[in-house]
Order: C-alpha cells, then sequence, then structure tokens
C-alpha cells in the first residue's frame, strides 16, 4: 500500500518516526457523513471546506479575499506529501482587510484529499487565522505562507480529526522585521504529522512555532520543525509540548539553523514530553546548525512522569487521584497553548485538552 501510494521511508533520518502504515490506512477509508463543524464564537470571515472544497452556503468571506492557487504561488519542490498537493485557494490580505480573526474549517469524509493553500500578507498587515480540522480519512495540506515587510500573522490549528491521518506541510518566509505565530493543538483521535520550514528572509524578523501534541491509545503524532535564519537580528522560538497515554507515542524534531551571515540572532527551543503511563513513547530531537559567531541560541529536551510528590501531595488534600492528574497534566500543557495571543481562541484551546485529558484519563 504505501509503495502504491508513493510515500517516503522510514529509513530516511526525516521520517523515521513517520506513522507511514496509519497515513495508508487512512487513504483507504471508506466515505464517512460529514460531522457537524461548528465554528468558534468569533467575529470576523468564516470558511468551511469539506474535502478541501469550499461550501459557500456556509462560510462568510466578508473582507478577505479568496481566490485559486496561482502558478508559482505553491511550490512544493521535492517534499513526498505536499507534492501530491494539485489545486486550493489563496487568501490575500491588504494591510487594513482584516482586524477580526478568520477561521478556516477543515472537514474530512472519509478516503484521502490533498490540498495547496496561500497566505499572503501584505506589507503592515496584522491578521489572526483559527484552522479546525474534524472529521475522518486521510487530509494532507501543503501551506505556502508569504509575509510582507513587518506583516504580523497568528496561526492556531487545532487537529481534531476523530479517524484517519491529518498531516500539514507549512513553508512560510518572514519579510523584514515580519512576525509569525503558529501554536498547534493535536487532541484528536487521528495521526498526525506536521511538517514545518520556516524561513526569516528579512532582518529583524521574528517567528514561534509550537503546540502540543496529546496522544492515546495506540496513536501516533510527530512533529518535525526547521527554522532556517536567513538574516541578521532574527528571533525563534519552538515550544513544543508532548503528552503519550497507553502505548501511543509522540516525536518532536525541532531545528534551528543560522546563515553565516545573520549575526545577532536570537533562537530557542525546548521540548518537553510526559509519559501518563511507562508504555507510552516520545521521542525527542533537538538540533542547531550554527553558522555564524555572533548568536544566542539554546535547545533543551526532557522527558518524564507526573511528579509523584506533587500528586501526593493533592491527593492528600482531598483532591482524586484522577483529578490530580489533569490538573497537573493540564499545566503542562497549557505551558505552550499560552503563547496563543487571543483569549477566547486560547479557552477554546485549553477545553479541546480537557476533553482529551477525560478521555486518556
Amino acid at each position: 500500500m504505501t509503495q502504491l501510494l508513493d510515500l517516503p521511508s522510514n529509513r530516511d533520518e526525516a521520517w523515521r518516526w513517520a506513522d507511514l502504515g496509519g497515513i495508508a490506512a487512512a487513504a483507504a477509508l471508506a466515505p464517512v457523513a460529514a460531522p457537524d463543524a461548528e465554528f468558534l464564537d468569533l467575529p470576523g470571515a468564516k470558511l468551511l471546506f469539506v474535502d478541501g472544497v469550499l461550501d459557500e452556503a456556509r462560510s462568510d468571506l466578508g473582507p478577505v479575499t479568496l481566490g485559486p492557487v496561482t502558478l508559482g504561488a505553491v511550490d512544493a519542490g521535492d517534499h513526498p506529501l505536499g507534492r501530491r498537493a494539485s489545486h486550493g485557494w489563496t487568501l490575500r490580505l491588504a494591510a487594513d482587510a482584516a482586524a477580526d480573526p478568520v477561521q478556516v474549517v477543515h472537514v474530512a469524509t472519509g478516503r484521502e484529499n490533498h490540498v495547496a493553500a496561500a497566505i499572503e500578507l501584505a506589507d503592515d498587515a496584522a491578521v489572526q487565522v483559527v484552522e479546525t480540522y474534524v472529521g475522518a480519512g486521510w487530509s494532507n495540506r501543503l501551506a505556502r505562507i508569504t509575509l510582507g515587510k513587518a506583516a504580523r500573522l497568528m496561526r492556531s490549528i487545532r487537529l481534531l480529526q476523530a479517524a484517519g491521518f491529518t498531516s500539514l506541510r507549512e513553508e512560510a518566509t518572514l519579510g523584514e522585521g515580519a512576525s509569525l505565530v503558529t501554536t498547534v493543538l493535536g487532541a484528536g483521535d487521528a495521526g498526525t504529522r506536521i511538517d514545518g520550514a520556516v524561513t526569516l528572509a528579512g532582518e529583524g524578523g521574528y517567528a514561534e512555532f509550537g503546540g502540543a501534541l496529546l496522544t492515546r491509545a495506540e496513536q501516533r503524532q510527530e512533529c518535525a520543525v526547521r527554522v532556517r535564519h536567513a538574516a541578521p537580528n532574527g528571533q525563534s522560538h519552538q515550544l513544543w509540548r508532548a503528552v503519550a497515554a497507553d502505548r501511543s507515542v509522540a516525536s518532536l524534531a525541532a531545528a534551528v539553523e543560522v546563515a553565516r551571515h545573520a549575526q545577532k540572532t536570537d533562537g530557542e527551543q525546548s521540548l518537553r514530553g510526559l509519559l501518563l503511563q511507562r508504555s507510552a513513547t516520545v521521542n525527542l530531537k533537538p538540533e542547531l546548525e550554527i553558522f555564524a559567531d555572533d548568536v544566542k541560541c539554546a535547545h533543551g529536551a526532557t522527558v518524564g512522569e507526573l511528579d509523584a510528590r506533587a500528586l501526593f501531595y493533592m491527593q492528600s488534600r482531598g483532591i482524586p487521584p484522577a483529578r490530580a492528574q489533569a490538573l497537573l497534566t493540564r499545566a503542562f500543557v497549557a505551558d505552550a497553548l499560552d503563547r496563543i495571543g487571543d483569549e477566547r481562541v486560547r479557552e477554546a484551546f485549553a477545553a479541546d485538552a480537557d476533553a482529551w485529558l477525560e478521555r486518556a484519563l
């Protein structure tokens, strides 16, 4: 099956932890009824895609301009999953186009769908994009993000598919003084791969790319993100948290590359994993490639279990064991979700994490 799908091999270092069998199984899922897909209670544009096709009747574009992907706007290169996308859409925002959040809901109804997307922000534009994935099947997305000078994009992604697989290939290029903050929460039951490549092409760029992966049962989730500093005075932060229960596997690989002329770079990585049972697995791989000599870069990676002393203390104060575990785990995950600037969106993500905890504990 994997050969027919032309998937990469686990022998490749970049795909050593990838759930290729899960992708093949998701691509073969029979069609299912479209689940309810409710938008968050937020003002602003609302876009609903079913298997990659815009449902105009249930969408409200507002001030957003949505068109087809233009030739050259999205180029997957040799990426084995991203190059499968053959159609899609482009979201363009001028400097004063969207004061309110833009919501995008992706509904999958079985089998596989491959979609390319481009998000283009003009100079000085600022917008918040909230994306949600629900349903079943293989949802494969290629996104090319281009930020003009001093543009600011805050992107929050909820991966809530009940079955199948969600794969995201993210390509972002930041202009001078541009800012990109991306927070991902994997709290569904589908397999996941998040594959990111962020380039700070302009001086003084700022990038955050992180989030939380929550796995249970036999589930596998993975992220592999590389941030490249190609200009001086850039800052980047990759903060990821993974919680694994039962026999599940969560894998985090984060890399920072600093070009020779990208002096005054400040790069930070924080990868932490939490095992709810010792039968679960968390893989961590931080990586630094520094070719400049005037930089400040650091990374940390730890895997552990819930603090037994904290659990004992809470139980001695009358808190039931399951509740004590949930509170400590919630605090661990909140470290990543607190990066979301909008309180309403942050609370929605926290509610998703709480719902996962109720199922896992």
